[in-house]
């Protein structure tokens, strides 16, 4: 019985995603979006990315870890300057990384 309830979720988020993305397929332009609707969708790709990065950079093991010893917190700050500073996203990663890589075979 436990097995015929996993089903029926499985089928009943399919039928979710599937409405849910083939509503804007379908309707397209027809749907207008309010404008202020509009501007704070532009940020949905960066608050998404925030969402995901920013806990791992601030937690290990499960506990906050503002400590000079988060070598991924540092190393994330270092790119952040060096970003502002060049503007170039991939030598920042490729700095960021750099830095990473050595706190952790120097310090670590």
């Amino acid at each position: 019985m436990a097995d015929f309830w996993v089903w029926v979720t499985l089928g009943l988020l399919t039928l979710a995603t599937l409405i849910t993305r083939a509503s804007l397929l379908l309707f397209g332009e027809s749907v207008q979006l309010p404008t202020a609707v509009e501007k704070a969708l532009r940020y949905a790709p960066a608050c998404a990315l925030a969402a995901i990065v920013v806990p791992d950079l601030v937690f290990s093991y499960g506990q906050l870890d503002l400590s000079l010893d988060n070598y991924r917190l540092l190393a994330a700050t270092a790119a952040g300057m060096f970003f502002v500073i060049t503007r170039n996203m991939l030598w920042t990663i490729v700095f960021g990384m750099g830095v990473f890589t050595l706190l952790r075979l120097l310090l670590g």
